[in-house]
């Protein structure tokens, strides 16, 4: 009788060692490494997912038709996913416990159903009566969908090819086990097998998948790197519990744009869709006071107006607090460099606390303007107009430099009722002025701060 071959597995990046470590050499975890039993021989994947002849072609001879999609009923997951569900496609939506994740899916999976779509909700985490009575609160008992509460693979694998639907939800991946693997639910090997499996289902039958993953305490979905880099698509949907909001991100999409949002409202029969973000974000919003200033923020392809606030303050501390939320802290650190080199502002015995309101991140180098207005605004206690919107990048001896999607930012402030912007003087040419509207260009942050002050 043979030997059983064991192996240990870190659970954080699926690295393998013949022996236990403390510390894995890869990623730097500690205490990752779980010992495993080796299989007796390595399944090996024959799907053809390229659908090709096994031989290289030339790319001008491959031929291919659109991707066939379907409409989710939810405009702002469409949007989100590129234009519509895809086909066949693996998508991974991960977020918090309790941030919403089961209920929009299984309203999707209703909306699906009522189109005469196949649906088949598997849960590895609730009853089927749990998620009936979640159906009930949320409106979602459509005669189309199918749901099942199981966690083996090949049973799961069963029930597919039996009912052949047009889309699978798994809810979550992490609760699915392969028998053949000797490794715990939720272990790497488990994870990666049990999403390999779900790879082979999507792309050979046709089947639009959606897997739910749960997320580590740093928020990334939980399991190897290579669970991302398997799916078709990554959603991140983010938000706090006690907040009404949710924010459904991509950050991977093969068949549509990355950095994509889309926006809901919890409620107690569901989410429900906000068509019109800048109006939440906002709502209560009050720039008629120092520091707070309006930027269009570019969203994917969609632009999002955004209230910044920021608070100077004379600090009780030798050495001055500054503090981001929303903003890179390293581009408020910059910026507050910038204003006291180029401009003489004396920050350097000032606290610096600059937010984004909503909970909403801006990474784009066009909010560099608003930060540097914010900042001076606050410490010079002097109030930019309610119906004026700053962008721009700034670079570090003051220019104001140009950014891209000018015209679709002023669109979107002049629909929302601003009639000013100031931006750098470069995106002047060409720019259409909607009726009524006043864009002023500079070229250097001195400049505005003349205009203000």
């Amino acid at each position: 009788m043979s030997k059983l071959k064991t192996k240990f597995v870190c659970q954080e990046c699926g690295a393998i060692s013949p022996k236990w470590l403390g510390k894995c050499l890869e990623c730097g975890a500690w205490n990752s490494f779980v010992e495993e039993l080796e299989p007796k021989a390595e399944k090996t994947n024959t799907l053809n997912i390229g659908g090709g002849e096994g031989k290289p072609k030339k790319i001008k001879e491959v031929t291919f038709d659109l991707e066939e999609r379907y409409s989710t009923k939810m405009s702002e997951l469409d949007i989100v996913l590129g234009g519509g569900l895809v086909k066949g496609s693996l998508i991974l939506v991960g977020g918090d416990p309790g941030i919403g994740k089961s209920t929009l899916l299984l309203q999707v999976a209703s909306h699906l159903a009522e189109q005469a779509k196949i649906v088949l909700y598997v849960s590895g985490e609730e009853s089927i009566k749990q998620t009936k009575l979640r159906a009930q609160r949320v409106g979602a008992a459509s005669e189309e969908l199918y749901v099942i509460s199981e966690n083996n693979i090949e049973r799961i694998k069963h029930h597919v090819e039996s009912l052949m639907p047009d889309i699978l939800i798994v809810d979550s991946i992490q609760t699915v086990y392969n028998s053949e693997v000797t490794s715990a639910p939720g272990s790497v090997s488990q994870v990666r097998e049990a999403t390999n499996q779900f790879m082979n289902i999507a792309k050979k039958f046709g089947v639009s998948t959606f897997l739910v993953g749960h997320v580590t305490k740093q928020g990334a979905i939980a399991g190897p790197k290579i669970l991302e880099h398997m799916v078709d698509t990554v959603l991140y949907f983010e938000g706090e519990n006690h907040n009404l909001y949710r924010i459904l991100r991509a950050v991977k999409n093969r068949f549509g744009s990355t950095n994509e949002i889309g926006v809901f409202e919890m409620t107690s029969t569901g989410l429900k869709e906000v068509e019109n973000p800048s109006k939440i974000f906002l709502s209560g919003s009050t720039n008629q006071m120092p520091g707070s200033i309006i930027v269009p923020a570019l969203e994917g392809t969609r632009t999002v107006l955004v209230e910044m606030q920021c608070l100077v303050s004379q600090t009780n501390y030798n050495i001055p607090r500054r503090m981001a939320m929303g903003i890179d802290y390293n581009k408020l650190i910059l910026l507050t460099a910038v204003l006291e080199k180029k401009v003489g502002m004396s920050l350097y015995q000032q606290d610096i606390y600059l937010n984004i309101v909503g909970g909403v991140s801006i990474d784009e180098p066009s909010a560099d303007l608003a930060i540097v207005m914010a900042i001076a605004s606050s410490h010079r206690d002097v109030v930019v107009p309610s119906d004026m919107i700053i962008f721009g990048e700034v670079g570090l001896t003051g220019e104001i430099r140009a950014v891209n999607q000018v015209q679709q930012r002023v669109n979107e402030a002049a629909k929302m009722g601003f009639k000013k912007a100031i931006i750098p003087h470069s995106n002047l040419e060409g720019l259409n002025r909607p009726e009524g509207f006043t864009v002023i260009g500079l070229k250097h942050i001195d400049d505005m701060l003349k205009y203000f002050m």
